[in-house]
């Protein structure tokens, strides 16, 4: 038995629209759309409402419509009649600046009602190579935006915004407040890119979109939840380009390289850090710059290409010798010693060279503490405790290892799930040892609580 769409009926009683009006504007928008044979009646309709469900493209068709008459994105999920193509058009740069907008907002109002497509939605290895190609190419053509931004209250509203919700993830986690900031830009900020600007002040409001924009791909990142943040990055780097901000795009690039060479793609998380490096304006941003080189660098070691890798690192610290934080924007921020130290540490305990991969370790460690921020903590011990296996000293790696625990349950991040996980596919080798059954016995208690 067929069940009544009550989506449908209450978006047209609030369209005030009769059976008729409604058949009749999708007759219209059926031709536009080049679909001559979509001749719906009001009787037709009556069916929609009572169950029916319309074969494609008339949902898309109905959508438009419903779009035309709210001034606002509706979309076929709202109307009962199953998903569009979110998940498909987040993965794409589009040209279109109205259309980004929707796409973007789509993806978002998905997150937050967390559609099982979405959250299914697979990390596409090559999905990077259009958007960083034509981001690239559009950055090199701009001209430097003169003089100084505008800066609306609403814009600064967002930005003050950005500042709480990436302390939140550098505290607490990507899985902590990533649901209540996509809510925040659904309410907030997508809709004031509908509206009309000037051009410098749509810039301004786009930079601190673009900047949201990560931070929800990063948390999504952070959270084990790599289709729904690569989506989110491909659109901030759209959203970046709009803004003009060289250095906001080269960033967005540097996340995508992270988690390619994350997911096991290094040659294209090279590929990637390399397009931000060739991007990015010679001076605009050293901490960019540090963070790009960083992540070429874990990818060459993954690569294994020791020479190189080594290289990278060397430019990564000769570039943020140069960084004056009060000349960085505030996304920057955590490109700090704790950060790039622990980066450089996982990058030569791939390339097996303990001594190196330890005095990183130690350093991020000291920095991560004195801070309080117990992720970076957790994934740097768990790169310290690395090199003492690769040493084959098990107890030492046992001590530190606890610690990554320790740190681990303070956060809500699966990249510290994934880092002990790590530890204890190094542990393998010792066997049935006592204090690798201990190690392996706590970590299971750290999964099942976490």
């Amino acid at each position: 038995m067929k069940l009544p769409n009550t989506d449908l009926v209450r978006w047209l009683d609030r369209s005030g629209m009769s059976h008729t009006e409604l058949a009749r504007r999708v007759k219209a928008a059926a031709q536009v759309w080049g679909q001559p044979h979509v001749t719906p009646d009001a009787t037709t309709v009556r069916r929609w409402l009572g169950g029916d469900r319309p074969r494609p493209p008339v949902p898309e068709i109905l959508a438009d419509v419903f779009s035309a008459s709210f001034g606002y994105k509706v979309t076929t999920y709202d109307l009962g009649l199953g998903e569009s193509g979110t998940a498909k058009l987040s993965l794409e740069y589009n040209a279109s600046f109205a259309v980004t907008v929707e796409a973007v907002a789509d993806l978002g109002r998905a997150d937050v009602d967390r559609r099982s497509f979405l959250a299914a939605a697979p990390f596409a290895a090559v999905a990077a190579v259009g958007p960083s190609r034509d981001w690239l190419l559009n950055t090199l053509d701009q001209q430097p935006d003169p003089g100084p931004r505008v800066r609306l209250e609403d814009v600064v509203a967002v930005r003050n915004m950005f500042g709480e919700f990436q302390r939140m993830d550098v505290l607490q986690g990507g899985g902590t407040g990533r649901l209540i900031l996509a809510e925040y830009m659904n309410q907030h900020v997508f809709p004031l890119l509908r509206r009309t600007y000037t051009d410098e002040v749509r810039r301004a409001l786009c930079e601190a979109a673009a900047e949201q924009t990560y931070l929800l791909g990063w948390m999504a990142y952070d959270n084990g939840e790599h289709g729904i943040a690569q989506r989110y990055l491909v659109q901030s780097l759209r959203l970046s380009e709009e803004s003009h901000n060289a250095a906001l795009g080269a960033h967005v690039l540097a996340g995508m390289a992270d988690q390619a060479t994350l997911l096991g793609n290094p040659e294209e998380g090279r590929r990637l850090a390399q397009a931000g490096r060739a991007g990015l304006a010679k001076g605009t941003s050293p901490a960019c710059l540090a963070d790009l080189w960083a992540l070429e660098a874990r990818a060459l070691a993954k690569l294994g290409d020791k020479t190189s890798a080594a290289h990278a690192v060397v430019q990564s610290e000769a570039a943020f010798s140069r960084v004056h934080l009060d000349h960085e924007q505030e996304w920057a921020a955590f490109i700090d010693p704790a950060y790039l130290h622990g980066e450089h540490a996982n990058t030569f305990r791939d390339l097996d060279d303990a001594d190196a991969a330890e005095q990183h370790a130690r350093q991020s460690i000291d920095h991560a503490r004195a801070q309080r921020r117990a992720r970076r903590g957790a994934m740097s011990q768990a790169a310290l405790a690395a090199t003492h296996l690769q040493r084959g000293d098990l107890e030492a790696a046992h001590a530190v290892g606890l610690r990554t625990l320790f740190l681990s349950r303070q956060v809500k991040s699966s990249r510290c799930v994934e880092a002990i996980q790590d530890l204890q596919r190094r542990m393998q080798p010792f066997g049935k040892h006592r204090l690798v059954a201990d190690f392996n016995d706590r970590a299971r208690e750290f999964a099942a609580a976490a």
